[in-house]
């Protein structure tokens, strides 16, 4: 491979060994191709760069490409046919299609469509049809929907992985050692073993190179960031020596584990998924014992700067960043058959020279003066009323004198005597509507006199106007301070309450000045404008809105303008005198350069017919031309389309005065249609062939080419057929194939007198274009734009561009102006326009353009669902690739129905003619989606209300299975085979330390006296908690053990040592005379929280009974609630239930019957009223071994499993807990968790009569009711120590969150807490306690206080962050590497990073060591693997009916297999790792800090990697502000996402494309079904543990009721 030049055996061993490593990963599928050639090339640099001289240059070199860029695009899918599809239009007359957007019309497109649906047709599949709520569950049969072939690739993802020096290229290594060179042994297995791709036409595989045949070519290199790369990775210091090796892989499955029950049971053991973690790995974190001796005397700073550097280096900074994608993206194989262009480099198209004419004059002003003076009664303009009725005439002498009085108001009389407002230069905005010419033109020339810088922009409708913030910034980028409006527009802005204007959305303070003729001043007979000879200073502003929206002002100076003028005068040949009709806005673009400048620069009359009129009388223009012989009319397609429709009305119109018809949109490749279909039906009134004249225009480059006025007779410009296949590669390519994929484009005529034309690549350096590929039209001429105003850093990139050759050297010194447009140089030197910049949509490298795709979607029978033809098409980024969008306004009668199917067959035809998928297709209801001031949809403020998630759709289809192409490849699974040559690398070569901690010692005391003295009771002579409370009774028996709270924080019930002696007596007395219930026999406690719990408890162990605790059905929800009541008091084989009267009324009652069977109860004994009676003796257990009692749970993946508890185990884990928390008899705890099972059961029940502490008991219900009860009850008892749980926890930073004033004033104070323990079995929720410490940091509460304590079912309490011991440290990982099942600690902030908390000190007496759950081998220090632990206060197994012997070795006593082969541990089912901290702990040692990151059993499985739910769950709820709470799940290997809608419903169709964004761009993965419910829906258990399974039962069982359910085909 690299070795080429380097002998590997030669290479120090730790290179050897990075290499080996890297060897794994890619076999294993963790590492891309790509990034394991990047990485391998990093490790080598060094070795090859000295061994450079001696190799000859690979013979591969000599086929790399020359210096290339993103526009030679890398090919697509792997057949030919893909293509960006522009559809064939029609000669024929056009039938009236009611809604319909004309621009896109074309009758062969619309007849492609069908063809290619039809061809779907013949596959159908029902999709599954979106499910509302409210509307039956219809399985519609749309046609089957063919995903495009999934190697299409993407120019952006291929980042360079070449380096800079005169290294070897990677992919020469990977040939070579294909073909046959020498490789090291492990690289060689490695290659051995490359996994296939999914199967898919045959294809070169992508980690493995193709033959020598055609060698693949290296991806573009951007060359700097590459080189910056290339020079980080090498300087990066590394104390370990090299690049850390990413982390260890490894993998799960299920252990298929579980105990026999009877057939109405569903308990199973701890069914748990196994993980594998390869030994070979070392992770990448850092040794941190190094350095000095944490305990040395250094100053705190050096300390401080030691410990800093010990931190986890931080990557350099383009990895940081970037680097990842290329480990992560599946980057495709090109595709041979690609088209490439093969023509010649283009050479520069020059127009023909701009004629000088003796009376042109000297600047636009100077005509004006002119035809002002000797020519005032000709007219200039004439305005149409609505009806389309000439409203008034503006003759040249009245544009003048007006034009001359506002240019001296503007100078002289708008501040006081003594101030100008305004001086020549400043810059002021226009505000005209479109129906009134006149008073635009008049401000417009008053502007240009008085030497001030007219913008035209849009009146301004509402705050909420569509992209009004962004013509803010043009206003502020230009600095405009004044705007100029007439008196009637005025009164129409929007006003605040007081009458002023309102200050628009981003607009900057305008003053507001009126420009009708009575309001403006006469000027005295000695005061003229001053007029200049035309210069380089700007004459006015366009505004110009960008592809995200961004509105720029392009600034033309004097001299441009009037060059403009007089190429187009030239171009058009216009003479003095002629008529010109415009339906075009005159306020930018052509309807500007020719309605208002060139027009008063040749003395022509311009009729201007406003867009309204069009509404109402779409024959308006045609008419006008008649009735005023027009020479020339200015018009886009759509009016063309309107009058055709139209003129069936008017048989008298006659077009032969016409000499030209400029078609201002003739380079969007559709107007072809538009042109044809106008000719044929207006020919037979006088319209000749030759007048229509197609252009294109940009408001950069302003006039790029226009198509001259045509020689009666003489032949018409050819038309281009191209293939869309290889437009959408960027070539052309005469179409021969079907006629569905052709596009047919008409040329624009020629360039422009006085310019220079050439083609360059849209994107990368401006290189010129060979003679048959697409480019960006670039020009250089004087009639141009100069830049945008206010913008410099932006201007540069456009108005000075410099092409470059295919050398890279410059063609020559003067600058272009790119234009926007995109298009290439035909026969005869005619330009074609083949669409825009900003409507190009990159899709895999590919090239699609919006207005085709708009094309395609309308041709799909268009008239039942989209509403006038408005849809918007767009791309969002997601996962490295743009991604298609579009989005239509739905017919208020469309039904659903009839919208699903439009959209499925939208899906097929986009995918059929243009061979790409699409992302997310989406209906809004009609008249919502933003508008441009003229109507049409604002596409950039769509764009952004979908990615906000405010766009509200009523119907929406997401397709990312069909569109993500990129995704990495599925990680393939090794085979584990454990053997001691793995065992020393994986650890202790390495010099690693086993991951394994432990808690401080338990020390027993033995000295008897020393008992006495301490007045504490005999540790060893009491290993049992009943001999405990017989002792407390006696030596102490007033002191209260326990106080139960009600809602109103007031005592209900207390018990001291005596009282719960006797009240536990009574009931062993009971217990002992009922006949039935026998010694060692299990009794069921079926009790509300509180203390009757606890007496029956100590009742069955005085009686030698076996207590089971049970969560008593809930009164309200028995359907829900007593089936596992039921459920675990069959399994437990109960004897007996103790419980209150009113459950044993609830037990009996009818509704209960109707759950379970009610006659099979075991027996029932009421213990509210026994009789005081003693028992005739006390239980005492003939060992500790002897199980104390029986702990029941159903964990969060829906599994009910009971461990059996010892009396050993019992008394030990009290010690534990009484050493950590320094418990002792003045202590006061309060306690507001479930006392059913777990931790909570033990702080509940066992932990005060063992310590002899006073526990103030709060059931966590009473809370719902009083959410201040516990902080309350803090504060009042001044409490230090407090156990809680998540959902305790969640309900007051909810629910109190924003009250902690109101507490402050009722005197809440919680500095007296010094540690607030929250007890869970899962991953701490940092962010819960996070926002918890900051909320009530106010009420005093210490940052520090807050802590997590960690246990399961096989050991109740590992973790508890006690009084002593170091603070919980927090880490951050790769999530990424998390994946794998690997640990990489990075910096905060770092992308795809997840903070995890250290789950508390681990408890005394615990010991826990980090094992593979497949090879059963301990793990190196920060590896992620199973948590084993090892203690006396671990259960002794599962209680099971038939006791499975092998499950109980299996998670109870299991054994390392290798390592320490005699310590017995039991696997608790959780992911975790332990990490060395620089903290010391109180005995002195370095601390070791446990991290957990998820249950075993939790995790899901997908694309060979696992994840864990959480992670996804909180980038879900991320996603949108509606969403509360969400839950995943897989379903038949689909991700199913459930989210709780906590805004309106309508918000609920925008979470389906965000929920899918996020989970792809943070996880990558595709969301297979989004499920949006109610809130509430999502169940929780008592411990605040989401029911994921419960969940996942109920969406298959179709009870959730859901508001929608998308299904992401």
């Amino acid at each position: 491979m690299a070795e080429r030049g380097v002998d590997v055996s030669a290479l120090p061993q730790e290179i050897r060994e990075q290499l080996a490593e890297l060897d794994l990963e890619l076999s294993e599928g963790d590492i891309t191709q790509k990034g394991y050639e990047k990485k391998r090339a990093k490790v080598l640099a060094p070795y090859l760069t000295q061994t450079q001289n001696l190799a000859p240059p690979p013979a591969y070199d000599a086929q790399s490409p020359g210096p290339s860029s993103a526009s030679a695009p890398e090919p697509g899918p792997s057949n030919s046919s893909s293509s960006s599809s522009r559809h064939r239009r029609t000669r024929r007359p056009h039938r009236s299609s009611g809604t319909r957007d004309e621009r896109y019309r074309s009758d062969i497109h619309t007849e492609a469509v069908q063809a290619a649906l039809a061809k779907h047709k013949e596959e159908k599949m029902a999709l599954p049809m979106p499910t509302k709520r409210r509307s039956a569950y219809v399985q519609s049969p749309v046609d089957n929907c063919t995903p495009p072939d999934s190697s299409s690739s993407s120019d952006d993802e291929a980042v360079s992985s070449e380096s800079t020096g005169p290294q070897q290229s990677p992919d020469t290594w990977i040939n070579s050692s294909l073909h046959g060179s020498s490789t090291s042994s492990s690289a060689s297995s490695t290659l051995s073993h490359g996994e296939s791709r999914p199967t898919q036409a045959p294809q070169p595989q992508s980690q493995q190179a193709p033959p020598p045949a055609a060698p693949a070519h290296p991806p573009h290199s951007h060359s700097q960031p590459s080189a910056l790369a290339e020079a980080f990775a090498q300087a990066r210091i590394d104390p370990a020596g090299g690049v850390g090796p990413p982390d260890v892989p490894s993998q799960a499955q299920a252990r298929g584990s579980r105990v026999d029950l009877p057939p109405n049971a569903v308990v199973r053991g701890m069914s748990r998924g196994q993980s594998r973690s390869s030994m070979m790995e070392t992770a990448d974190v850092r040794r941190v014992g190094r350095g000095v001796p944490v305990s040395s005397r250094v100053s705190t700073k050096i300390q401080q700067l030691l410990n800093t550097l010990k931190r986890p280096k931080r990557p350099p900074l383009s990895e940081f960043f970037t680097d990842d994608q290329e480990e992560i993206v599946e980057v495709p194989q090109a595709d041979p058959n690609t088209p490439k262009p093969e023509g010649r480099q283009i050479i520069p198209v020059k127009g023909e020279p701009l004629g000088v004419v003796s009376n042109w004059p000297p600047a636009l002003q100077a005509a004006l003066t002119r035809w002002g003076a000797t020519q005032g009664k000709s007219p200039a303009l004439t305005a149409l009323d609505i009806t389309g009725k000439p409203l008034y005439t503006l003759t040249y002498g009245k544009l003048w004198s007006r034009s001359v009085k506002l240019a001296y108001t503007l100078l002289n009389k708008l501040g006081t005597k003594n101030e100008q407002i305004l001086k020549p230069g400043d810059r002021v905005a226009l505000v005209y509507p479109n129906s009134d010419p006149g008073m635009f033109w008049v401000a417009f020339y008053g502007c240009l006199l008085a030497e001030v810088i007219p913008v035209p922009i849009e009146v301004p409708l509402s705050r909420k106007d569509a992209g009004s913030s962004q013509v803010g910034f043009l206003l502020g980028s230009c600095g405009v301070g004044l705007a100029l409006t007439s008196e009637i527009c005025l009164k129409g802005l929007p006003k605040t309450p007081t009458g002023e204007i309102l200050q628009f959305k981003g607009w900057p303070r305008l003053k507001w000045v009126v420009t009708d003729s009575k309001y403006l001043t006469k000027p005295s007979k000695d005061w003229q404008p001053h007029i200049p000879t035309a210069n380089t200073d700007t004459a006015y502003i366009e505004y110009k809105a960008s592809k995200e929206g961004t509105v720029m002002g392009v600034a033309v100076s004097k001299v441009a303008m009037l060059t403009h003028c007089q190429a187009l005068s030239q171009a058009c040949n216009y003479c003095e005198g002629e008529t010109l009709v415009n339906v075009l806005d005159f306020k930018k673009d052509m309807g500007l350069w020719h309605g208002v400048l060139t027009s008063v620069m040749n003395r022509i009359h311009t009729i201007s017919v406003p867009y309204a009129v069009m509404k109402a009388c779409p024959l308006s223009w045609v008419q006008r031309v008649h009735i005023h012989k027009a020479r020339v009319a200015l018009v886009k397609c759509r009016d063309l389309h309107w009058a055709m429709m139209a003129h069936r009305d008017q048989r008298e119109t006659s077009l032969a005065s016409l000499r030209m018809l400029i078609v201002a949109d003739g380079a969007n490749p559709w107007s072809v249609s538009s042109c044809d279909a106008f000719l044929n039906v207006f020919q037979a009134h006088g319209l000749k062939p030759e007048v229509i004249c197609p252009c294109a225009t940009s408001p950069e480059a302003m006039t790029v080419a226009i198509r001259r006025p045509g020689v009666p007779g003489a032949p018409l410009p050819a038309r281009a057929i191209l293939s869309m296949t290889g437009l959408s590669h960027g070539v052309i390519r005469v179409n021969t194939e079907d006629k569905n994929s052709a596009l047919t484009v008409q040329d624009v005529g020629h360039v422009m007198p006085g310019a220079l034309m050439c083609i360059v690549k849209p994107d990368g350096p401006p290189m010129l274009c060979k003679t048959d590929e697409i480019g960006e039209i670039v020009v250089n001429s004087r009639a141009g734009g100069n830049m945008y105003y206010g913008l410099h850093g932006v201007t540069k990139n456009t108005f000075e561009v410099i092409p470059v050759n295919a050398s890279g050297t410059p063609i020559g010194e003067i600058p272009f102006v790119r234009s926007g447009l995109l298009g290439f140089v035909g026969p005869g030197s005619l330009i074609f326009v083949v669409g825009k910049n900003e409507g190009l949509l990159m899709v895999s490298g590919r090239r699609h353009n919006a207005d085709d795709l708009v094309a395609t979607a309308l041709a799909v029978e268009p008239v039942k669902t989209v509403y006038r033809g408005r849809i918007a098409v767009f791309s969002v980024t997601v996962f490295y690739d743009e991604r298609i969008v579009i989005v239509a306004e739905q017919r208020p009668d469309a039904s659903e129905e009839d919208s699903f199917q439009w959209m499925s067959r939208v899906l097929q035809a986009i995918d059929s003619i243009h061979q790409v998928g699409l992302y997310c297709l989406a209906l809004v209801p009609a008249n919502t989606l933003p508008k441009t001031p003229l109507g049409g949809i604002h596409i950039s403020d769509t764009k952004q209300l979908f990615l906000e998630g405010a766009l509200h759709p009523c119907n929406i289809l997401m397709c990312p299975h069909t569109c993500v192409t990129n995704m990495p490849k599925p990680r393939q699974k090794q085979p584990v085979g454990v053997g001691p040559a793995s065992i020393m690398v994986g650890n202790l070569v390495a010099g690693k330390r086993i991951a394994q901690a432990a808690g401080r010692d338990l020390g027993l005391i033995e000295d008897q006296d020393l008992v006495r003295k301490l007045c504490m009771w005999p540790t060893m002579m009491h290993q049992f908690l009943t001999e405990a409370l017989q002792w407390r009774a006696q030596t102490d028996p007033d002191h209260t053990l326990f106080v139960l709270l009600n809602a109103k924080g007031v005592a209900v019930c207390t018990a001291t040592c005596v009282q719960l002696h006797k009240r536990s007596e009574k009931i062993a007395a009971a217990l002992m005379e009922r006949s039935g219930i026998n010694i060692g026999e299990n009794v069921v406690l079926l009790y509300p929280p509180g203390i009757d719990l606890i007496a029956a408890f100590y009742g069955c162990l005085y009686a030698g009974c076996i207590p089971v605790t049970v969560r008593p059905p809930h009164p309200q929800n028995l359907s829900a609630t007593l089936p596992t009541v039921r459920m675990i008091i069959d399994v437990s084989k109960a004897a007996c239930i103790l419980t209150t009267q009113v459950l044993t009324k609830i037990l009996r009652s009818k509704e209960a019957a109707a759950t379970v069977n009610i006659k099979t109860w075991p027996i029932i004994i009421d213990t509210d009223d026994l009789p005081r009676k003693r028992p005739p003796t006390i239980y005492k257990p003939p060992n500790a071994e002897m199980i104390a009692y029986l702990d029941f749970s159903v964990s969060t993946t829906g599994m009910l499993t009971g461990v059996k508890i010892s009396h050993a185990a019992v008394s030990a884990l009290c010690r534990s807990i009484k050493l950590q928390c320094e418990l002792y008899s003045s202590r006061q705890i309060t306690i507001c968790l479930d006392p059913y099972c777990g931790l909570g059961f033990v702080l509940w029940c066992l932990a005060s009569v063992y310590s002899g502490h006073q526990s103030i008991l709060i059931p966590p219900l009473e809370l719902e009711s009083s959410l201040t009860l516990w902080l309350g009850t803090l504060s009042q008892y001044r409490i230090r120590d407090t156990f809680c749980s998540y959902s305790v926890m969640e309900l007051c930073t909810k629910g109190l969150g924003g009250q902690t004033d109101m507490l402050k004033a009722r005197g809440v104070n919680l500095s007296c807490v010094r540690s607030c323990v929250v007890v869970a079995e899962e991953r701490p929720r940092l962010a819960l306690t996070h926002s918890f410490s900051k909320l009530f940091k106010d009420l005093g509460l210490s940052m520090r206080a807050v802590s997590t304590a960690f246990g399961s079912r096989v050991n109740l309490a590992i973790c508890l962050q006690g009084t002593t011991g170091p603070d919980p440290s927090t880490v951050y990982v790769d999530l990424k590497s998390l994946r794998h099942d690997r640990v990489r600690l990075v910096e905060r902030g770092a992308p795809q990073s997840l903070p995890l908390v250290e789950s508390g000190t681990i408890l005394p007496g615990v010991r826990v060591i980090i094992v593979n759950p497949e090879t059963r081998g301990p793990l190196g220090d920060s590896h992620l693997g199973e948590i084993w632990v090892n203690s006396p206060h671990n259960a002794t197994g599962y209680y099971t009916i038939y006791g499975e012997e092998n499950l109980q070795a299996d998670h109870f006593n299991t054994k390392l297999s290798f390592g320490d082969p005699q310590t017995l541990w039991a696997r608790t089912g959780y992911l975790g790792f332990v990490k060395r901290t620089e903290l010391t702990d109180s005995s002195g040692d370095r601390h070791d800090a446990l991290f957990v990151v998820g249950s075993l059993d939790e995790t899901l499985e997908l694309r060979g990697l696992r994840y864990h739910p959480i992670d996804i769950e909180t980038s879900v709820s991320r996603a949108h502000r509606s969403i509360g709470e969400s839950a995943v799940f897989t379903w038949t290997n689909l991700l199913v996402v459930v989210a709780e809608l906590c805004g309106s419903e309508q918000d609920a169709l925008d979470l389906v494309p965000l929920v899918t964004n996020v989970v792809l761009e943070e996880h990558h993965l595709i969301v297979g079904v989004v499920v949006i419910v109610d809130p509430g829906v999502i169940p929780i258990n008592s411990r605040g543990e989401k029911q994921r399974m419960h969940l996942r039962d109920s969406f298959l069982a179709d009870q959730l009721d859901p508001i929608y359910v998308a299904y992401n085909m």
